[in-house]
């Protein structure tokens, strides 16, 4: 199995800061809200990028299926822009994906909470 490169996590990190600057300023689709791109996986070519994102405000199914659709519907636009702001041979294709990550996080730590208060009472 390789090793991962310096090269490509230099590339991601550069990819996560990026994005989450042209999501904020470029990006006008309503149904988009506040998104916070939490990290990113690139293939080893650099010909792909799996971009995890969270969506910030929007608490039912609906609306982050809305707004997923509507990054992956604007992925073509912000490559086109990555490609304008960056020095890369091939700038990568973008598919976006949610991370559940905050929600278990909180999930998790409310259990902790229960838990911690029941022993309390005991």
């Amino acid at each position: 199995m390789p090793k991962p490169s310096n090269r490509n996590d230099k590339i991601v990190d550069l990819l996560r800061k990026e994005l989450a600057l042209l999501i904020q300023s470029e990006i006008r689709d309503p149904r988009v809200g506040m998104v916070s791109v939490t990290g990113a996986k690139v293939s080893r070519d650099l010909s792909y990028a799996e971009v995890f994102v969270t969506i910030l405000g929007k608490n039912s199914d609906e609306d982050i299926i809305e707004s997923m659709k509507a990054l992956n519907r604007a992925s073509g636009y912000l490559r086109s822009l990555l490609a304008k702001s960056l020095n890369l041979r091939t700038t990568p294709k973008l598919t976006f994906t949610y991370d559940n990550s905050l929600n278990r996080g909180r999930f998790l730590s409310d259990l902790i909470d229960e838990a911690i208060a029941s022993d309390k009472k005991d």
